[in-house]
C-alpha cells in the first residue's frame, strides 16, 4: 500500500474540471500538479488558479509531469487515446462518462488497464450523492417490499447549439447517451444488471443533429422495470430526480429534499437534504484516490462502466427497430 499525497493530473479544462478543481481544494490526501487542454489559455487560466503546472496536450502531461493518477474529463470520443497512453505510463485514471463512444473500445480500454495492473473507473456522480446512497440502504432494508418500479428524470432547457455535447461524431449522440449514462448507472446501482432496453426519441426542438428529447424504458435481469425521461428541450420541474415504487412503500430521492412514505403511513419521513454536487465530486475523486492507495475498493467497477455503454449502445438500437433490444447482443 502506498503513502503520501496522490500526485494528480487533470486532463480537460472545461466545466467540469472546475468541479473536480474545486473538489481537490483542502483534500489532504492528493493534490493537483498538473492540468492539460488542448486551449493553452484554458489550461494555463486553471493551472494557476491552483497553483500547479500548464500543459498542451495529454501527451504533455503524461510525459513530463511526474503523475501517479489522472481525471480524464474530456469530450467521449478523445477517452480511448488519452486513457490508453496513461496505461502505458502506469498511471492509474478516473475517465468522465461515458468510458466510450462504442462498447468496443471501454471493453479494450478496461482489458489495457487490467494488464498495465492500473486502477480505472468511471466517473458517475450520482452514485456518491449521499442522498442517493441513503436510498439505497432503505431499498435494500425491504421497507419498500418487493421494487415494482423505478422512474428517473433528467430535463432541463438548455441551448446545446454550441456545445460538443450535440455533435454525434465527438459525443456519440445527444441526450440519451450524456444525460442517459448518468441514469443507467443509477437504475444498475440501484437494481442490479438490466437485461434489455427500449428507447424512443422525441421531436426535435433546437435543429440539432442528435436527439434533444428522449425515452429510455429497462427490464433487469430479476424483473423491475425503469422508466426514464431526458430531455435538453423540456423541464419537468419535478422535485425529486428518482422515485422507487415498492409494493410497500415509495422513495423519492429529490434536488432540495429526499423522504420516503411506507404503505401504512400516511406521512412522509425525510432522509435527506438533496443533491449536493460538490460533496458527489468530493467522494468521487476521495473514492478513486482511495482506491489508488489501496484503501478502499473503487465503488464503480470497471464492469460497471462498461455495462453502462454496453446498455446505452443498445438504446440506440432501440431507437432504429422500434423494439425491445437486449443489452449485449
Amino acid at each position: 500500500m502506498r503513502q503520501g499525497v496522490l500526485r494528480l493530473g487533470l486532463i480537460g479544462a472545461g466545466a467540469i474540471s472546475q468541479s473536480y478543481a474545486q473538489a481537490l481544494r483542502d483534500y489532504e490526501e492528493a493534490r493537483l500538479v498538473a492540468v492539460a487542454d488542448l486551449r493553452p489559455e484554458a489550461a494555463k487560466a486553471l493551472a494557476e488558479d491552483v497553483g500547479c503546472e500548464a500543459y498542451e496536450s495529454h501527451e504533455q502531461l503524461v510525459e513530463q509531469a511526474d503523475v501517479e493518477a489522472v481525471i480524464v474529463s474530456t469530450p467521449p470520443n478523445t477517452h480511448p487515446d488519452i486513457c490508453n497512453a496513461c496505461f502505458a505510463r502506469g498511471i492509474a485514471v478516473l475517465c468522465e462518462k461515458p468510458l466510450s463512444i462504442e462498447s468496443r473500445h471501454a471493453a479494450k480500454m478496461i482489458e489495457t488497464a487490467a494488464a498495465a495492473g492500473v486502477v480505472f473507473t468511471m466517473a458517475s456522480k450520482f452514485r456518491y450523492v449521499e442522498d442517493v446512497i441513503r436510498a439505497k440502504s432503505l431499498v435494500a432494508s425491504g421497507i419498500l417490499g418487493e421494487v415494482v418500479l423505478l422512474e428517473n428524470a433528467f430535463t432541463a432547457r438548455v441551448d446545446m447549439s454550441r456545445r460538443w455535447n450535440s455533435d454525434p461524431a465527438v459525443a456519440g449522440g445527444g441526450v440519451l447517451i450524456d444525460n442517459g449514462t448518468h441514469s443507467v448507472d443509477i437504475v444498475r446501482y440501484f437494481l442490479g444488471p438490466i437485461e434489455a432496453v427500449a428507447a424512443v426519441e422525441g421531436k426535435r426542438i433546437q435543429g440539432l443533429a442528435v436527439e434533444d428529447t428522449a425515452q429510455l424504458f429497462a427490464r433487469t435481469r430479476s424483473g423491475v422495470l425503469a422508466s426514464i425521461d431526458l430531455s435538453w428541450s423540456l423541464n419537468k420541474e419535478l422535485e425529486s430526480y428518482i422515485d422507487i415504487y415498492g409494493s410497500n412503500g415509495t422513495i423519492n430521492v429529490g434536488w432540495k429534499v429526499s423522504k420516503y412514505r411506507p404503505l401504512s403511513s400516511p406521512n412522509w419521513i425525510v432522509f435527506g437534504k438533496g443533491y449536493d454536487k460538490l460533496q458527489a465530486f468530493r467522494r468521487q475523486v476521495e473514492n478513486f484516490c482511495r482506491a489508488v492507495r489501496g484503501q478502499e475498493q473503487l465503488l464503480i467497477r470497471p464492469e460497471d462502466a462498461l455495462a453502462s455503454v454496453q446498455v446505452i449502445e443498445a438504446a440506440y438500437k432501440s431507437t432504429r427497430r422500434d423494439d425491445w433490444v437486449p443489452v449485449g447482443a
